[in-house]
């Protein structure tokens, strides 16, 4: 797999990927342009892929008035590009454009060989940035206004059935000022796109999907963060809180590792930045009162302890079983 610092050479595509994808027809279904209602398959909506150079990672963020617009919307692969595939979404672009990208392709020649073989390319909206930078991106003219989109190597915003161009202005604004993490700053790029107007529809799902190789759990996938809204009345607000809770979660494992190596202060921290991250997560209150009873705190521990049975009601039962909170017991009772 190519690296930041080792460009992909160029290969011709193998005969075994030219026959399949010979087989793989990328029209979804024939359109009907003059339907009376609502297209449920059209993903009018507003994206952007994000690359990080200095992380490695890659992600997208997507928000739509439409049903489970993350599960139709992107196919990312880390260490290789993130693919948006919207506006009358056909997933095969997803699947196929890696092949191709995979095969040697640029992401522009990927393009063009997608969209020539592509019936429905007219009311279609694609785009791909690759982990070397390279991009490439298509704004089917019959997709709805308003429509358009804009690369650089670090960057890409795309968007149909839009307030005007001032959303990816914004978002485009927003991605180029912004520091952090890639999820902050994939969010803060989405609510200025939603601050500039959106989807003239309204809002319903979002989601964001950041990839880097050997960045899920133990190493094993590519997923360091893949999070959706799928219904939601404020889908973007939902999204943050579920990213803030996915960080306060993992900084509840960095805990455990520093408890691990015998550094209670730092857990301590970490715990304390974990409940500060989602106060609503139950088991960062848990975590405090864990690291609080280790330290001498009691007192801490306690109020911890009750906030997390307030949070959950099933920790009224289980807290008590807990032998590291055994010296509590009374202050338990009472509690509960």
């Amino acid at each position: 797999m190519p690296t930041k610092n080792m460009p992909r050479s160029r290969t011709r595509m193998p005969a075994y990927v030219l026959a399949t994808l010979a087989l793989v027809p990328l029209t979804l279904h024939t359109q009907n342009t003059e339907a009376p209602l609502p297209d449920p398959n059209e993903m009018g909506t507003y994206s952007l892929i994000v690359r990080d150079p200095a992380t490695g990672e890659m992600g997208l963020g997507v928000q739509s008035k439409a049903f489970g617009a993350g599960n139709r919307v992107v196919t990312a692969r880390g260490g290789l590009a993130v693919i948006a595939h919207q506006a009358v979404s056909n997933p095969m672009f997803g699947a196929v454009g890696m092949t191709l990208l995979e095969s040697g392709m640029t992401p522009q020649e990927a393009m063009d060989f997608m969209v020539k073989g592509d019936d429905g390319a007219n009311r279609r909206q694609i785009a791909m940035l690759d982990f070397q930078g390279r991009s490439a991106a298509w704004t089917g003219p019959g997709t709805t206004d308003w429509k358009g989109h804009k690369c650089t190597e670090l960057y890409c915003v795309e968007g149909n059935t839009l307030a005007g161009p001032q959303v990816l202005d914004a978002m485009m604004k927003s991605i180029e000022s912004s520091k952090g993490s890639l999820s902050g700053r994939i969010l803060d790029a989405l609510d200025a796109a939603q601050a500039a107007g959106g989807d003239w529809r309204g809002m319903q799902g979002a989601a964001i999907v950041i990839v880097k190789p050997n960045a899920g759990p133990s190493g094993y996938n590519d997923r360091a963060l893949d999070l959706r809204v799928d219904d939601h009345r404020e889908p973007l607000k939902e999204l943050r809180r579920l990213v803030n809770m996915d960080r306060s979660n993992k900084l509840i494992a960095e805990a455990n590792t520093a408890l691990a190596n015998r550094r209670q202060d730092l857990a301590y921290e970490l715990v304390k930045a974990a409940r500060d991250a989602s106060p609503e997560n139950d088991n960062a209150w848990v975590a405090l009162a864990n690291i609080s009873v280790r330290l001498g705190q009691k007192a801490e521990a306690v109020v911890a302890l009750k906030k997390a049975a307030e949070l959950n009601p099933a920790n009224k039962v289980n807290l008590p079983k807990n032998p590291v909170f055994e010296e509590l017991h009374k202050e338990l009772q009472i509690i509960y």
